[in-house]
């Protein structure tokens, strides 16, 4: 019977999330990151060649969009474990910890739905060499890092929303590809993630509003 999105959150339960949990801290041996690169995305080389079975119900672009989003998630739960470091304010720290546990689960989610599907499926020092929409890059996070208080607090959103941005222009840009975003499982994801993450920008954008305000 096919695994569907939404069972695969009630199979993976605390054992899922602790595992990619203990590979977001682990380090990994120098020629295993180097195989996280891959082509049709900044910084990948050794995996753009995306083989689809025969009729298969998913796209290439529905695998390249699992992919780019386990680094795009990995770089948001990086960022938000710098929070309680650097001096968050109690408020930013539930939030920080919700995007941190939320995004922990998908990547076990996407993971395993590129497994299933016989595709490559990168870890989570993937968003060290791919760059998708709204990623970071070195010089915001060395700002974001640099910052402490209510600064973090402020710099933290700011980035947040960008990054949470582009999540957004991914899942249009899967959507707009024919044929794309149609698999069951990958168009639940998707949606999912406009939800979740639009709902999230609106809660940034008030307490960005609310640091102004004092």
């Amino acid at each position: 019977m096919p695994l569907t999105l939404r069972s695969y959150y009630s199979s993976l339960g605390r054992l899922a999330i602790a595992l990619a949990a203990l590979a977001l801290v682990l380090p990994r041996p120098a020629a295993a990151q180097a195989q996280q690169s891959m082509p049709g995305m900044p910084g990948m080389s050794a995996h753009d060649s995306i083989s689809i079975p025969a009729g298969a119900p998913y796209t290439a672009a529905d695998v390249r969009f699992m992919q780019g989003m386990i680094a795009h998630h990995a770089q948001a739960i990086y960022m938000s474990r710098m929070a309680e470091a650097h001096g968050a304010s109690p408020r930013l720290l539930r939030l920080a910890k919700k995007i941190d546990q939320s995004q922990v689960a998908e990547i076990a989610v996407m993971r395993g739905w590129l497994h299933q599907n016989g595709q490559f499926a990168p870890d989570t020092s993937s968003w060290r060499t791919m760059h998708m929409a709204g990623m970071l890059t070195d010089a915001q996070l060395r700002e974001l890092d640099a910052a402490t208080g209510p600064a973090f607090d402020r710099a933290y959103l700011t980035m947040m929303i960008q990054h949470h941005e582009g999540a957004l222009q991914m899942v249009n840009d899967l959507l707009a590809t024919p044929g794309a975003g149609q698999e069951v499982n990958v168009n639940v994801f998707a949606n999912d993630v406009v939800s979740v993450q639009t709902a999230e920008i609106g809660i940034m954008r008030q307490m960005l509003q609310q640091l102004s305000d004092q």
